[in-house]
C-alpha cells in the first residue's frame, strides 16, 4: 500500500533538465512527442543537445511542437525532427524506420511514449484490431522490432546500458491487473468485445512483457530495455474519460513535465544497468521497491516454471504483425 501510495505524491525527482549532462551526439525517438508527457521530453532532451525525433502523425502537431519548443529554449542547443509514424496503423512501421534509418546511423535511447487510454468501446485500428491493443503494443512491438538492428550497432560503440528502450506502463498494472497479468489465450482472443478499461490494463501489462522480452533479446548486446509508470499526469489521455473525471482527479494529478523526468531516469540514468533489464520505473524515477509477485513470476523463462504468459503474448504479437514487417 505504501508502495502505491508514494506513486501518488512520489519523492523529488532526482534527475532534471537542471542535472542531465550534455546530451550532444546522441539521438532520440520520442513517440507521442507532440504533447503531454512526450513534448516535456523531447524540450528536456532538445535543450541538452540531443538530436530528438518526435515520432508521430501529425505534421503540423510537430511544427507546433518545435516551435513552442525553440521559443521556450531561445537557442538551438540540440536537433529536432519529425518522423512520421501512425502506431495504430502497421502499415506506416516499416516506412518510418526506413525513413529514420536511411537519415541515422544511431538510435541512443527509444522511447515509447505514445498510447491510447480508454477510447470508445469498439474502437479499432487501421487494421481492425482493439484501438489501445493496437497503438500501445502492436505498434511499439512492431516498431522496435524494426529499429533493433540500429540499437545493436550503436551500442557497440557505447558503454553497457546506455543504449536503451523505454516501455510506458501505468500504476493500474499495480492496482488492478489480474494475477499474473492477466495476459491469457482466452484473453486475447476476446479483446474485442472486453470493455475499454481492462484492455487498457491489459496493454499496460503487455507493455512490462515487452520490456522483459526485449530484455531477454538484446541485453547481450548491451541494450538495457526496461518498462516505466510515468505517474498520473493531467495530460490529453484523459480526453475519453466523461467530462468530469479530469476534474475529480485533478488533486492528484501533476504537471506532465514530472512524467518526463520518470522517463527521463529510465532513459538516461546511471543509476541502471543491465541487470535492471525488464524491470520497472515509478515515479519521477526510482526502481519499483516490490513489483508484484504474480507478475514477476509470470515473466520467468519456461524452464523456471513461467506460466508461458510473455511468450504466448510475443507469439501473439508476432502473428498480427508479421505481414507488416
Amino acid at each position: 500500500m505504501g508502495v502505491t501510495f508514494s506513486q501518488f505524491f512520489p519523492p523529488r525527482p532526482t534527475l532534471t533538465e537542471v542535472n542531465l549532462p550534455s546530451q550532444k551526439g546522441r539521438v532520440f525517438i520520442v513517440t507521442g512527442g507532440a504533447s503531454g508527457v512526450g513534448f516535456e521530453l523531447c524540450k528536456i532532451l532538445y535543450q541538452a543537445g540531443g538530436k530528438v525525433y518526435l515520432a508521430g502523425r501529425s505534421p503540423r502537431g510537430a511544427r507546433l511542437a518545435a516551435t513552442r519548443i525553440k521559443a521556450i529554449v531561445c537557442d538551438d542547443p540540440g536537433e529536432f525532427n519529425f518522423l512520421y509514424l501512425d502506431l495504430q496503423d502497421l502499415k506506416t512501421i516499416r516506412p518510418a524506420v526506413e525513413a529514420f534509418t536511411a537519415a541515422e546511423s544511431r538510435l541512443d535511447v527509444l522511447f515509447n511514449n505514445a498510447g491510447v487510454f480508454k477510447p470508445p468501446q469498439g474502437s479499432v485500428s487501421a487494421q481492425g484490431h482493439e484501438l489501445q491493443i493496437a497503438t500501445n503494443c502492436l505498434g511499439p512491438y512492431l516498431f522496435t522490432q524494426l529499429l533493433m538492428p540500429i540499437l545493436a550497432s550503436t551500442a557497440q560503440s557505447s558503454p553497457s546500458a546506455a543504449v536503451r528502450i523505454v516501455w510506458t506502463s501505468t500504476l493500474l498494472v499495480d492496482m488492478s491487473a489480474p494475477t499474473g497479468g492477466g495476459i491469457t489465450a482466452e484473453t486475447l482472443s476476446k479483446v474485442m468485445i472486453t470493455d475499454p478499461s481492462t484492455n487498457y490494463t491489459t496493454s499496460k501489462t503487455g507493455n512490462w512483457f515487452l520490456a522483459k522480452f526485449f530484455s531477454d533479446q538484446l541485453s547481450k548486446h548491451g541494450i538495457l530495455s526496461i518498462t516505466q509508470n510515468p505517474g498520473n499526469l493531467a495530460t490529453q489521455s484523459l480526453r475519453h474519460l466523461h467530462w468530469i473525471m479530469p476534474y475529480l482527479m485533478a488533486p492528484l494529478s501533476h504537471d506532465p513535465k514530472f512524467g518526463a523526468y520518470t522517463e527521463l531516469y529510465a532513459g538516461i540514468s546511471n543509476d541502471l544497468s543491465l541487470e535492471d533489464g525488464g524491470s520497472y520505473i515509478i515515479p519521477w524515477g526510482r526502481k519499483h521497491p516490490s513489483p508484484r509477485a504474480d507478475i514477476l513470476n509470470a515473466m520467468k523463462s519456461e524452464g523456471e516454471g513461467r506460466s508461458g504468459a510473455v511468450q504466448l503474448f510475443i507469439d501473439w504479437c508476432d502473428k498480427l504483425t508479421e505481414e507488416f514487417r
